[in-house]
Order: C-alpha cells, then structure tokens, then sequence
C-alpha cells in the first residue's frame, strides 16, 4: 500500500494532480447549479413584480 501510495516517487506530482481535478470536477457540478438557483430567485422576483405592478 505504501508503494502505491508513493506513485514510485512521483506523488509530490501526482496527488496534487488528483487534488486539482477533483476540485475542478466538483467547481463544474456545483457552480452552474448555484447559478441556475439564482436565476430562478430573479426570474420569481420578476414575475412577482409584474403580477403587483399590472399588465402593461
């Protein structure tokens, strides 16, 4: 296991390099789900105002 572990001397460069992906994979999961929940919120914000302001 510590052999693995050691990527046969490489893991100074290996580990951060899964570090990197995996915070970049979860930043492309994550992010746009936040977007699209504050698009929302503006987009109910929006219609709620124009249910209280009227046809125009």
């Amino acid at each position: 296991m510590a052999e693995f572990l050691a990527m046969g001397g490489y893991a100074g460069y290996v580990w951060p390099a899964y570090g990197v992906t995996a915070v970049v994979l979860i930043a492309n999961l994550l992010l746009p789900l936040r977007r699209r929940r504050h698009l929302l919120r503006q987009l109910r914000a929006i219609a709620r105002q124009r249910i209280h302001d009227g046809p125009l």
